[in-house]
């Protein structure tokens, strides 16, 4: 039997839910793996809902878990449903949901609160010793849970390749260590059992996204 991995979503498209191609290289590079990936997303509504060709808020209302739902092909569960025993280990994509409707690290930054049904998923995949898969901002929300983890969002410095490096120095101030790392490459925190990827933190072309988020999964699923 193929290890079981959680993937948990936080709606669909980069401004408002989960990164879409990020959520889909996880899924491919999981399947990869022989991996069974099982996706759940919470019952909650969005922050906001954007407007991806104006990337503007709307009036409308959106909720994660049916905008999730599209990204999975309908085959998602309520994240309250979601029993860390049955499953090997829990990966969280990126895209501004997380930090929106997971947290609201979008609004407070470092002094966010992690959404509780997220926060007891984190730590119960933590308490078992099962690994932890992070790609792009979702780090924060491990920053936030576990002080003193190590944690990559690729570089800490700002440039036009790394526009969201003050992040790095952000989950530094949360007392973590932040290890500068290349958009291909995978920081693990074997302590923690944490494996984390840059992705779209990084302006980098798209091959290069999906390949160090194939690393990530690579060793959550070794880690398993």
């Amino acid at each position: 039997m193929g290890k079981r991995v959680a993937v948990v979503l936080a709606g669909c498209g980069v401004y408002d839910g989960s990164e879409i191609h990020e959520s889909s290289a996880v899924l491919v590079h999981l399947s990869r793996e022989g991996a069974q990936a099982e996706v759940y997303a919470p019952d909650v509504d969005q922050m906001h809902v954007v407007d991806h060709v104006k990337g503007q808020p709307t009036q409308e209302k959106r909720n994660v878990l049916v905008e999730s739902a599209r990204i999975a092909r309908g085959n998602i569960k309520d994240l309250a449903k979601l029993d860390v025993k049955g499953l090997d280990a829990l990966i969280i994509p990126g895209g501004f949901g997380v930090a929106k409707n997971l947290s609201t690290w979008a609004t407070q930054g470092k002094n966010c609160i992690v959404s509780k049904e997220v926060e007891d998923v984190l730590k119960a995949f933590h308490a078992a010793k099962k690994p932890i898969g992070l790609c792009c901002i979702s780090p924060v929300l491990a920053a936030k849970i576990f002080p003193g983890c190590e944690l990559t969002v690729g570089h800490d410095t700002e440039c036009e390749k790394w526009p969201y490096a003050k992040t790095a120095e952000t989950m530094k101030e949360l007392g973590c260590k932040h290890v500068n790392k290349h958009v291909t490459e995978v920081h693990v925190d074997v302590k923690n059992k944490l494996v984390t990827t840059s992705a779209f933190m990084c302006n980098a072309p798209i091959h290069e996204i999906y390949d160090g988020i194939g690393k990530m999964v690579k060793e959550v699923v070794r880690l398993a």
